[in-house]
This record gives C-alpha cells, structure tokens and sequence, in this order.
C-alpha cells in the first residue's frame, strides 16, 4: 500500500468551502478504483490539515500519478484545491512495508 500525504493548512475563512469542495471531488478522487481519501485534522490547531490518499498498490499510485499530470477534470480539481490553501502543500509519499497494515 502506498499513502501520500499532503500537508496543508486552511485558514478559518475557508475551512467551510474546502470542506465542501472535498466532499464534491473525493468521488472524482477515488472513482478509478483502489483509492480512499482521508482528512486528519490537527485538534490543536483546526487549520492544520493532512489530507491521507491511499492507495492499494504502486500500480494504482503511478496510474493517479499519470492522471493528475494528464487529465483535465483532474488539473481543474487540483487547481481550485489550491486556491482555498494557505501556502503549498507539503508532499510526503509512504510505502507501508510491515505486515501492520489495516486490512478490511
């Protein structure tokens, strides 16, 4: 499984319209299949955000990668996604290689 991680924040002012935008393109997001997108937000500072995507397999990772580089629904998503940031997001791609993955 491999997991990215987009560290961003979001300020105040439009936490409500991310919110909304995300709950429109987390659909978009995992409709190929073998991706879930998840939010973590920081209890003590509620702008402080990680959005979590995983993914099934490296397969499934490079396809998405192609994806965000080529297809343009995705560019536009992508690009109102980073109007409502506070700053660029930090990137950080995992590779979970223990046999504690949640399985389910």
């Amino acid at each position: 499984m491999i997991e990215l991680h987009l560290r961003i924040r979001v300020p105040p002012e439009r936490r409500r319209a991310f919110d909304a935008f995300l709950a429109e393109a987390t659909g978009y997001y995992e409709s190929p299949g073998g991706i879930r997108i998840r939010l973590l937000e920081n209890r003590a500072d509620p702008a402080d955000l990680v959005e979590v995507v995983e993914y099934v397999s490296m397969e499934v990772f490079d396809a998405d990668q192609r994806r965000v580089e080529h297809d343009p629904i995705m560019r536009g998503y992508l690009a109102r996604w980073r109007a409502l940031l506070d700053g660029p997001p930090v990137v950080e791609v995992y590779e979970i290689r223990s046999g504690h993955a949640q399985r389910g």
